[in-house]
This record gives structure tokens, sequence and C-alpha cells, in this order.
């Protein structure tokens, strides 16, 4: 039996060639990278990392918005390093004699050479004051107000590192300093907080103008214009009615004071502090406090609306000695 035979019906579809396969993959690779290439470039904002926490950091902007961590105090890296450098290039302290090239001076012998010789080079008179934009006396020159305080100048950087810690300084803060003298302490806030923000209430002419004649124009600090003014009596007007300071301190000025005009300050003063994260630090002791009893002294500071908060003390970075700071803040409503 013979079967009959129909031809198939033709199939259509797409015949892709080899060729042209390896063609669209290379495209299709060459695309993806190129895509990849693109994304990895991309200037995004970056993400925005919370600011380090702690007793010797803050954040620190030098832009606003930008945050960088700074210590206030050196790191036992830094002291290792410095008494490395120290150790490495074979340094040891010796006798201050004269030797070539060095011609060792008191701050008197240095003071007499001022007036006797005007330095090395001068101008003669009656051109001299035509070259000099602010004439400062020698006594200032040669830093003899870097002697009033009983102990080195460099505990003023102590003083400001353990400040500026305990209260969580940024630029951005506003300090007053009761009795700042001829800024032993002041200079290192000047120098970091933004302009205008360090105030001070100093009585002393003479150690006003060792701050102004001397400490800021040597220091590079006269574009910051600390706001320094001559007073007494806890006076406070003059800075203004509505500035909040995130710091208040007195260092060893308190001891000087009757006690009733120390708590006049502190009633002036209890307003001018930041609410709660604001902090008051006196230092030595607070006879002023005590002396009164201590439920009296809770009371008094109570009714100004302020706390007692605690007793610290701080070693110094350079010689054998330690502050004693007490501290106080605004009391919780």
């Amino acid at each position: 039996m013979a079967l009959s035979s129909s031809p198939l019906p033709s199939q259509k579809g797409v015949i892709i060639t080899v060729p042209t396969l390896v063609l669209s993959l290379s495209a299709a690779a060459i695309f993806i990278f190129l895509l990849l290439s693109t994304l990895s470039t991309c200037s995004c904002p970056p993400s925005t990392a919370p600011a380090s926490t702690g007793a010797a950091a803050v954040s620190r902007g030098g832009n606003y918005g930008e945050d960088r961590t700074e210590r206030f105090s050196p790191t036992q890296d830094d002291i290792e390093w410095i008494r490395d450098q120290i150790r490495v290039n074979g340094i040891r302290m010796q006798p201050n004699v004269l030797r070539k090239g060095i011609n060792p001076r008191t701050r008197a012998q240095q003071l007499q050479d001022l007036i006797q010789f005007k330095g090395i080079s001068h101008y003669e008179e009656p051109e001299s004051n035509d070259h000099t934009a602010l004439p400062c006396p020698g006594e200032l020159l040669v830093e003899e107000h870097h002697s009033n305080y009983g102990e080195p100048w460099a505990g003023g950087r102590d003083v400001f590192e353990f400040l500026a810690e305990s209260s969580h300084l940024t630029p951005v803060s506003r300090v007053l300093e009761i009795g700042c003298g001829t800024l032993r302490v002041g200079v290192h806030f000047i120098r970091y907080l933004n302009l205008k923000h360090f105030h001070c209430l100093e009585r002393d002419e003479l150690s006003l103008m060792a701050a102004f004649r001397y400490e800021l124009p040597s220091q590079g600090l006269l574009h910051k214009r600390p706001v320094i003014v001559k007073g007494e009596d806890m006076e406070f007007s003059k800075f203004g009615a509505g500035v909040v300071y995130d710091l208040i301190y007195a260092s060893a000025v308190f001891l000087h004071m009757p006690d009733k005009l120390v708590w006049v300050g502190f009633e002036r003063l209890a307003n001018k502090l930041k609410p709660y994260e604001g902090r008051i630090f006196v230092s030595h002791n607070i006879k002023f406090c005590s002396r009164l009893g201590g439920d009296e002294c809770t009371k008094r500071l109570t009714s100004l609306g302020l706390e007692y908060i605690g007793k610290h003390t701080h070693d110094s970075l350079l010689f054998n000695h330690y502050e004693i700071w007490f501290e106080f803040r605004q009391s919780k409503a």
C-alpha cells in the first residue's frame, strides 16, 4: 500500500548567526561597563556620620556643616611622640649660659637693654614713631606680666583644656570669663571661638593694658574682636541683655571678693547661662557657699535656678600642679 506524501508546512522564525550573537553580547558588556564607571564617579553628597563625643573631643567645622573631630588636650600618642623626638635627637637639658649666638638675659636685663639700645636695628628720632603702628611699653614687650600669677604662664593652657572639654565647647559657643587678667587663659579661648564670642570683665588696668597692647597683637588675635570690658562689682550690662553663655568661669577671682558680691554675680548670671547645658565653673574653693552651710547654700542656689554638680581636679601637662574646679548649672524645671 503506497502512502501519499504531502509537503510539511514551512516554519517561520528568526535565525541569529553566531557572529551577530557575539557582537550583541560585546555591545551589552560595553554598555554595562560604562554605566558602572559613571556611577562610581558620581559626586553625590556623602552620608553624614555622627560626630564623636567624649570629654576630650568636640565636633568642629571648618565650614558650616563640615564635621571633624578636634581634641583640646594631647593624647598619650602625642606625649609619646614628643618624648621620642627628644630621645632620637639626643637632647638633654643644659645650663642656660652665654654661648655662640645666644646671650641669656633676665627680664630686668632685657628691659634695660631695650631702653638703652632699642634693639639691634631701630629708627632714630624724629621718624621713629612713623614705623610702629602700635607702640608697646617695654615692660610688656619683655613679658613681665607673665610672672604675675605665682605659677608658670603655661598653666593657662591647662585651664583652657579642662574647661573646653568639660563644657563640650564648639567654635560657636559663647564664653564669659570673670577676671581674665592678661589673657593667660583667654588667648586660647579667643583663638578657638568665633568672632566676638569671648567676653571678659576685668578691673585691673595694668592687666588690661597687657591684654590689649601686647597679648592680642602679638598672638595675631586682633581680628577676633573679643569683648573685654573694664569694670567691677559684677556689672555685666555692657555685654548686652540678650546674650546667653555656654560657659562662665572664674579662676581664683572669687577668693578676693566678699561673699555678698559673689552672690550678686550669681544672681545676675543665672539667667545668662544656657538652660541646663551651660556651665559655671569656679576654681580653688567655694567658701562663699560653704560658709552658709550645706542646706542654706543649696536653698540659695535653688532660689536662683541653679544647682551644684560637683568638684573636679585637673592635672597640669607641664609642671607638678593641679587645679580644683567646682561646677554649677541651671536646675531642671
